[in-house]
């Protein structure tokens, strides 16, 4: 199936830093666009790769398990580290988690990781009844657009396979077993009011991590797609400078064109 018209993967060859930006369940890298160009415009080297099942339509998806998501961004990020010398990963609800792992098991090749409203746990108790639903139904309602922000959208499915759904419920607890592995130091940043991901995932997730150097920013005005919201230029702001005060080089290469 052809790519939706704006969920095309995205990458920008710039310095010596890198940043991995990793999208959410059902939606696309357009969620982060803004922030991947951001960061391309103050000479890092960008990447934030399409997960599989993703950008397309929903049946694609239904077809794919966690380990598909999170090997697609394990290759970017082996990628980014063979061409960098500092390589930060980052990432929005479902793409927090992936980040999170990454740091948990690639140690020193992770510089720092940036989350916002990362996902820790399918809430609900319709989260128990996945295994056996998913062989019964095959969708639910989708969870895109949870913006605060009048006219922004996000480019992600109307529709939840509940097979990946599942696969997500797996992934999240086997995570939540990695997550004193992480040591690097983290910048978590939440949305006040979020519709999809409770306030609850982040503070497990601060909980549960090893890092000593943790930032939590909480955001006033934006849902939960608080990369396109009201507070989208505070997240790229802040993470920028988080990734300065860690590799000093960041933009401090010239502004580089963004493509």
């Amino acid at each position: 199936m052809p790519v939706l018209p704006g969920a095309e993967p995205y990458r920008h060859e710039g310095g010596e830093v890198g940043v991995l930006l990793c999208h959410g369940f059902t939606g696309s890298p357009q969620s982060l666009r803004p922030w991947a160009e951001h960061h391309a415009a103050h000479g890092l080297t960008v990447s934030v790769p399409l997960l599989p099942g993703h950008g397309t339509r929903w049946e694609d998806m239904q077809l794919t398990v966690w380990q598909d998501w999170y090997a697609e961004v394990d290759r970017e990020l082996r990628v980014l580290a063979a061409r960098c010398s500092r390589v930060f990963v980052a990432g929005l609800s479902m793409g927090g988690a992936l980040a999170l792992r990454l740091a948990a098991r690639h140690g020193e090749r992770v510089a720092g990781a940036v989350v916002v409203n990362p996902a820790n746990k399918v809430h609900g108790l319709s989260a128990y009844a996945l295994p056996v639903a998913r062989h019964l139904v095959r969708t639910t309602k989708g969870i895109a657009s949870d913006i605060a922000k009048e006219g922004a959208a996000e480019l992600g499915y109307d529709r939840v396979p509940l097979h990946a759904a599942h696969s997500l419920r797996v992934f999240l607890r086997r995570l939540d077993g990695e997550l004193p592995q992480v040591t690097q130091p983290l910048l978590l940043l939440r949305s006040a009011q979020d519709h999809v991901v409770p306030a609850a995932d982040s503070a497990r997730v601060l909980s549960r991590v090893s890092s000593v150097d943790v930032t939590e920013i909480v955001l006033e005005h934006s849902y939960h797609v608080a990369t396109l919201d009201m507070d989208a230029d505070r997240i790229f702001e802040e993470s920028l400078a988080f990734m300065g005060r860690l590799a000093p080089s960041v933009g401090k290469e010239g502004t580089a064109a963004v493509g």
